[in-house]
């Protein structure tokens, strides 16, 4: 990876604190075990590491999904999630009931911006699991501004193991991604791919009005998580054991998300915002819109954007 940092991961959210669940204890991490990577190819990985019980600021006097304001706030994650269940502490996300075995998303690469002074970090990513419990399958980009530079890749990854950057893939600032990860019920379904039970992953970039597309990327992959969650997430990744300095990324829409295939139908009031500074005085750095209010499918996308005020809901 670029850069010069080392032990760069990715962690699930790390929800800000409002009440703490029955059973559910302080920040939790969850040991990476993998062996450590060169200076100059750090190591990225999503680490799941919970605070359940926990909403956002704008939404702790609301406990329904009706307010248009983020339900919960994270240090590293700003965007929505499907649950099975309402996670403690949250009844703003409104229980599915299902068990997730695929998940879609497109988005535009967004453009990073940052100091030469510093570094920050962004990516931004489809995935099963991780909302709830330590697992997680998931693939997206990464637009990160080291060394005076704007960084752009695309990736893969399923816990406990390290990210995997994805070389044929270059990506640019514009280019429309579209992931893809579904468990294939049958080997007769995708007879050239992968095995039944396995898990297929596809990454494509579309490219832009100046770049040009490329070839689909496919990976088939054993996962064995519970299938509990599905998200759409903008992330600050973790570095060198911290969560990362937000790259400023401006703003990104979200689209065409399908959850087991359909419409995940989002609601307005469950997303959720990335707050990051101290305990004791953080800050809103990400936020999403509501759900997409366009035709012919409202509710499979939305939008995000650096800072504290809500982007305007996509409307196609």
């Amino acid at each position: 990876m670029l850069g010069h940092e080392s032990g760069r991961c990715r962690w699930t959210a790390v929800f800000s604190r409002v009440a703490l669940a029955a059973g559910i204890g302080g920040l939790t991490m969850i040991s990476i075990g993998a062996a450590a990577a060169p200076a100059t190819a750090p190591v990225l990985r999503m680490l799941p590491s919970h605070l359940l019980g926990t909403a956002s600021t704008r939404a702790r006097s609301s406990t329904t999904a009706n307010t248009s304001s983020p339900c919960w706030a994270s240090s590293n994650w700003s965007g929505y999630a499907l649950s099975q269940t309402s996670p403690s502490g949250l009844s703003c996300v409104p229980p599915s009931g299902q068990t997730y075995t695929a998940i879609s998303g497109t988005w535009t690469v967004p453009t990073v911006t940052g100091s030469s002074r510093s570094s920050s970090y962004s990516a931004a990513w489809a995935g099963i699991d991780g909302f709830t419990n330590s697992n997680l399958i998931q693939a997206g980009t990464e637009h990160d501004y080291t060394g005076g530079k704007a960084h752009y890749s695309a990736w893969w990854e399923i816990l406990p193991a390290p990210e995997t950057v994805i070389p044929l893939i270059s990506v640019l600032p514009g280019d429309s991604i579209t992931v893809s990860i579904t468990k294939e019920a049958s080997a007769i379904t995708s007879p050239t791919m992968c095995s039944a039970g396995q898990w297929l992953i596809t990454l494509t970039d579309s490219g832009s009005g100046t770049h040009a597309a490329q070839s689909e990327f496919a990976t088939c992959q054993s996962y064995s998580g519970p299938g509990t969650s599905a998200e759409w997430i903008f992330e600050a990744p973790q570095v060198n054991g911290r969560i990362a300095t937000l790259a400023q990324y401006g703003s990104t829409i979200f689209d065409l998300g399908k959850a087991n295939g359909l419409n995940p139908g989002l609601v307005a009031g469950t997303g959720g915002e990335m707050a990051q500074g101290s305990f004791f005085r953080s800050q809103v750095v990400s936020v999403p819109s509501g759900p997409d209010t366009g035709t012919p499918s409202p509710g499979d996308g939305f939008a995000v954007a650096y800072g504290s005020s809500a982007p305007t809901a996509p409307t196609s």
